[in-house]
């Protein structure tokens, strides 16, 4: 299982797709805890919020990034952040879809996170019960076709993020 900079490393080898899903309605990520609570009490969230920077580090490389999130309404709190943040990751180029479970479902969808590089190799991602990271398990290449079902099946059922958030925000 990959964590920490071998999980990181990812992110700078692949060469040209990078897709997620993600499932979870509250992730445990230490690095945002003082930007989540400023957000919970209304701050000022920052430049990096207008244009990702670590989106912005692919995609100018040329390197489609793209993830659909599948999600419950009412929202989460944490969620409110994430899909708050969202639009800085669009404008950095990112591609972003919700599935929104309330409204309607997409069948044939794991119960998982996963990370799906150039159509090649998938690591699925596991979390404590609270959402912290803790790491990402490579599946056997006799997996990645179902896993690119999933995606295309994802991206096909997806709201896009301007058209949720819309009626959302």
């Amino acid at each position: 299982m990959l964590s920490g900079e071998a999980f990181a490393q990812l992110f700078e080898t692949f060469e040209r797709s990078a897709f997620r899903l993600e499932t979870l309605s509250t992730y445990d990520v230490e690095e945002e805890r003082e930007e989540y609570e400023r957000f919970l009490a209304g701050g000022e969230m920052g430049p990096d919020w207008d244009d990702n920077p670590w989106v912005r580090s692919m995609t100018d490389k040329g390197k489609d990034v793209s993830r659909v999130h599948v999600l419950r309404s009412p929202l989460t709190d944490y969620l409110r952040y994430e899909l708050a943040a969202y639009p800085g990751n669009i404008q950095a180029g990112e591609t972003i879809g919700i599935i929104d479970a309330a409204e309607h479902s997409v069948s044939g969808l794991p119960d998982h996170d996963f990370w799906l590089f150039d159509d090649q190799r998938v690591f699925r991602m596991h979390y404590t019960p609270n959402g912290a990271f803790i790491g990402a398990a490579p599946l056997p290449a006799a997996r990645v076709a179902e896993y690119r079902d999933y995606r295309d099946r994802a991206l096909a059922g997806a709201v896009p993020f301007a058209e949720y958030w819309e009626r959302h925000r």
